[in-house]
């Protein structure tokens, strides 16, 4: 196989979100069809017309020591814990290219390596405290670490550091699509043959009371504050917005030869990536999903992937009124009677919208699902919107097996602000 179409593979997963500090309890508790949305307990959150999010289950300064967590913006942090989680599940450890610190430790060139982690704001945390810090207390009270907490490949550069990737590190900036281009971007880095191993995926960290404030006004977020864990409702007629999430989704992806010629675990291979853009509006989606119509049919085109593969789709499915449906039309559009035995699942019902950190987030559960051959839930939908229904087969309540036999493949959709589109495709091996 030539080194322009050479066959990638997932080899290690890692997470830290609402519902867990890693991977496994992140897809336990989707599994389990669990809620991490809370109430807000932070003083400023009183003052908002919003006061829920999906807060990190596990705080990273749990997990990050505390000189080293403050050098990071928090989105980083979150990028690290799962990156560093991915990395020893893939096998390796320590840098690449240096002494392995464990034992049986895989080794790989770090000009072979790459890292592309993503966000859609960055360190915007950082940011906004350390404006508030020169307003109250001077100039001289501003951390000198404020411009690399607050880079937008901050987190990036800091999980290249980790783990002595050389071959390149990037960042893509595509608002909620901003995870899984980073993944799309590394399949193609591998692909072309300009890394064998590359270490992506998306993270973000925006619970903070100017994001709150904006999104609440812009009507983009649920205000049912009454009921944080029925809030975020996909496909369901009584949603009414999105609800913010944080934390990290990270997948090592490598060649399948290079992960061949040193035994390791393969979860799935990852087909590939089709993306496009809406032009229609910096916000709302194109109704009929035209966009997302043409970033699958170039998925199709450009890999070699049957429909009739495809048993699983993780949704974007936001909980909005109109990106939702949006969403279905495009797959029902592209892939016609297909769609019928497709389980669609909404798993930010559970986890929130981790904006830039999604699609990280939600490969991880893609690549998990069929790993395990189940599709998670798409919890709270009493109601179901009946568009969605004629569109497509939602998994409800409570999560569904998949094929247990023959080669099956799954989709992770993801779209962002701007009209961003990025569906990415894995297969069973």
């Amino acid at each position: 196989m030539s080194s322009t179409n050479r066959t990638v593979v997932v080899t290690g997963i890692g997470a830290t979100t609402p519902l867990g500090g890693d991977a496994a309890s992140t897809w336990e508790g989707l599994i389990a069809g669990r809620s991490g949305v809370k109430p807000l307990e932070q003083e400023w959150a009183a003052d908002q017309a919003v006061r829920i999010a999906a807060s990190a289950a596990v705080d990273p300064s749990e997990v990050i020591p505390r000189p080293q967590a403050r050098r990071l913006d928090r989105s980083a942090q979150f990028a690290l814990i799962a990156a560093r989680e991915a990395w020893k599940d893939a096998g390796y450890s320590g840098k690449a290219g240096e002494s392995p610190t464990e034992d049986g430790a895989a080794h790989v060139d770090p000009d072979r390596l790459g890292a592309v982690i993503a966000s859609g704001i960055g360190g915007v945390t950082t940011l906004l405290d350390q404006y508030d810090v020169l307003k109250e207390k001077g100039v001289r009270r501003v951390s000198p670490h404020t411009v690399p907490m607050l880079m937008p490949n901050g987190p990036s550069a800091n999980v290249g550091l980790a783990v002595g990737a050389r071959a390149g590190v990037h960042t893509p900036v595509s608002a909620c699509a901003s995870g899984a281009e980073a993944i799309g971007y590394a399949i193609e880095m591998i692909r072309t043959g300009r890394a064998d191993v590359v270490v992506a995926g998306g993270t973000e960290a925006a619970i903070h009371p100017l994001p709150i404030a904006a999104f609440g006004n812009m009507m983009a977020m649920s205000k049912n504050n009454d009921d944080p864990q029925g809030a975020s409702r996909p496909f369901d007629t009584g949603r009414d917005g999105f609800v913010l999430g944080e934390g990290a989704g990270v997948l090592v992806l490598e060649s399948a030869e290079h992960a061949a010629a040193r035994g390791a675990r393969v979860y799935a291979e990852a087909v590939g990536q089709g993306i496009s853009a809406d032009s229609h509006d910096i916000v709302q989606p194109e109704p009929e999903g035209r966009g997302i119509s043409a970033a699958l049919q170039n998925l199709l085109d450009g890999n070699d992937l049957d429909p009739a593969e495809i048993v699983h789709v993780n949704a974007h499915a936001t909980s909005t009124p109109a990106g939702d449906i949006a969403e279905l039309k495009a797959l029902r559009k592209v892939l016609g009677d297909h769609v019928d035995h497709m389980a669609v699942s909404g798993t930010k019902s559970m986890t929130g919208h981790l904006l830039g950190g999604a699609g990280g987030v939600e490969s991880v559960a893609t690549v998990l699902a069929l790993y395990n051959r189940v599709a998670p839930p798409t919890i709270n939908v009493e109601n179901l919107d009946p568009e969605a229904e004629a569109h497509a087969d939602i998994v409800r309540d409570e999560a569904r097996k998949l094929p247990a036999e023959g080669r099956i493949a799954a989709l992770n959709d993801s779209f962002g602000f701007g009209g961003h589109n990025v569906v990415l495709a894995f297969r069973t091996v």
